[in-house]
């Protein structure tokens, strides 16, 4: 194992880079999920008392929580490097095994999107994650043979936001599976205030709660709105994030108090007055607001849905008095579905 983790070098904008510069480097730094970080500094040292690579990861859960960063800790933590690809990166067999014949031992490989792996893809996977080998296939036709390679111990980390969409042999390969939560507001309050440390803003406890609690239990987005903030802040203002200057910028920025952006406003608007409360289908939803169907169904609605605003039923989605009483609107007195509103 190496000493040193080596910093990937990052190219972008100034916000790009920030969000890189933004991610905690150690499990000791990494705020929230209590349960997975017990878990993982197990695993981690009892890997590195053996002299081995970590066991194999599967991290899930909706975008922004940290799985990303999760993979940088384990890399850290066991001073190696880390290989970032992506799913639909992995077109052929082939894109695998150039990553694969690169890795030295104990490194990790992040395969973000996962479950987005093709077939063929994922069959070469399977001897990488059990037995260090890789089956390469040259030539065609009759004249075509296997040759097996040795790789090196690897720590896979996957992450995913479908769990479900995971094959069951894949999954069964790994050896620790865990799915990130959302983040209560204090912990969000921590994260925002670390960050904005970090970028040398200063702003008070009430103006980080403020951000937090409108955050929607999500660190990248709490991240986001700090920036806003941030520039709301240096342009209107003398700097300095207070509580009020926290109100003004998010509201200038069209987050409102329960943390609603303007999609998700349209999304409530479209089911309670286009579609007199539904239900109403998904691909309808989403060409009314100007979306795509996926981009509905994993960015917004698992929020508007937690809070109470939407339900899912069998025969589409429904607006709840949530809904109706958030864009100031009565609740209509039409036949629902038994229970929704009892």
């Amino acid at each position: 194992m190496r000493d040193e983790f080596l910093e990937p070098e990052v190219v972008g904008t100034d916000e790009e880079v920030d969000e890189v510069g933004l991610r905690p480097r150690r499990l000791s730094e990494f705020v929230g999920q209590r349960e997975l970080k017990e878990h993982l500094a197990i695993v981690l040292e009892a890997a590195k008392k053996r002299g081995q690579a970590a066991d194999h990861l599967l991290l899930a859960g909706p975008p922004g929580l940290g799985k990303t960063s999760m993979a940088g800790i384990v890399a850290v933590e066991m001073g190696v490097h880390m290989h970032i690809t992506s799913g639909p990166a992995l077109e052929r067999a082939g894109d695998l095994a150039a990553i694969l014949t690169k890795l030295e031992d104990g490194d990790v490989l992040f395969i973000d999107e996962i479950h987005r792996l093709s077939r063929a893809v994922e069959e070469i996977l399977y001897p990488a994650m059990e037995d260090f080998m890789l089956d390469i296939v040259v030539g065609k036709g009759p004249a075509a043979s296997s040759i097996r390679l040795t790789l090196p111990q690897f720590t896979l980390v996957g992450a995913t936001t479908r769990t479900g969409m995971i094959t069951g042999p894949l999954r069964d390969r790994f050896g620790l599976v865990a799915r990130l939560d959302y983040y209560a507001d204090d912990e969000l309050e921590s994260i925002v205030r670390r960050a904005a440390g970090i970028l040398k803003v200063q702003i008070s406890q009430e103006g980080a709660w403020e951000i937090a609690r409108r955050s929607r239990g999500t660190p990248r987005i709490a991240n986001r709105l700090l920036r806003r903030v941030r520039d709301f802040a240096e342009v209107r203002g003398d700097g300095t994030i207070s509580e009020d200057t926290a109100r003004q910028g998010l509201k200038v920025f069209g987050v409102d108090e329960r943390g609603l952006d303007k999609v998700d406003r349209a999304i409530l608007h479209s089911i309670c007055q286009q579609f007199a409360g539904g239900p109403v289908g998904l691909s309808t939803v989403a060409i009314s607001v100007g979306e795509q169907p996926e981009t509905v169904e994993d960015m917004y609605e698992p929020f508007l849905i937690q809070q109470g605003f939407l339900a899912r039923t069998p025969r589409g989605r429904i607006a709840m008095p949530a809904a109706y009483a958030h864009i100031g609107l009565a609740v209509p007195t039409v036949d629902r579905p038994a229970g929704l509103f009892d």
